[in-house]
């Protein structure tokens, strides 16, 4: 089974808000997104790997206008479409494999990541990620990846994942982006479990 179909068997068989990385609302992502101090009317905002996450409602609801959705899951962004219903003409809607999928030379301010890179267990796939991070990401732009922490889950749907602290998730991305700042934050599963999360803030330089 590809990467691409396991994702879509997940979002097919299973509701939105049953799933382990659900949030009614995105709620750090979105501090930490507006602590960038960019300005939402002007900033370009990809959320790589979203699923049918709420942030993308979140972005609209306070005033970001230029937002990329990204996902290899068409059925995740199915969800999201119809939930937002007429807004949806506002997003720029892509399906793909984060690490393959064609994107525009830096033409993103922020990129967001809440739980993608964890996925990345392959040397090359990582090698590959961060890759696209600098040639999608302009220079002097920020970038958010979000990871299980070290007390995390050592699996995720079904899938294994590597889990970081802030200073091995930041030395992934090598020379060139400094680490603004980092969080940890204690997930509530629909199940009612706790993942931990950790969060890093990086600025291209």
């Amino acid at each position: 089974m590809t990467d691409a179909e396991h994702w879509e068997r997940v979002y097919r068989s299973k509701a939105v808000d049953r799933v382990s990385w659900f949030q009614a609302h995105a709620g750090l992502s979105l501090a930490i997104i507006r602590q960038t101090g960019l300005d939402p009317a002007a900033a370009r905002v990809i959320d790589v790997g979203a699923g049918a996450s709420v942030l993308v409602d979140d972005l609209l609801d306070t005033g970001y206008r230029h937002v990329t959705v990204l996902d290899i899951a068409e059925a995740a962004l199915a969800v999201s479409r119809a939930r937002l219903g007429a807004r949806a003409g506002r997003v720029d809607w892509r399906v793909g494999d984060v690490t393959r999928v064609a994107l525009p030379a830096a033409g993103y301010d922020i990129w967001h990541d809440r739980a993608v890179f964890h996925f990345l267990t392959a040397a090359q796939d990582r090698r590959r990620y961060v890759e696209q991070v600098r040639h999608a990401v302009r220079p002097g732009g920020y970038v958010i990846v979000a990871t299980f922490g070290p007390n995390g889950p050592l699996q995720c749907s079904e899938l294994e994942v590597c889990r970081y602290d802030a200073e091995t998730l930041h030395g992934e991305f090598g020379q060139g982006y400094d680490l603004v700042g980092q969080r940890t934050e204690l997930h509530a599963t629909p199940a009612g479990k706790t993942q931990e999360f950790v969060y890093c803030l990086c600025r291209r330089a």
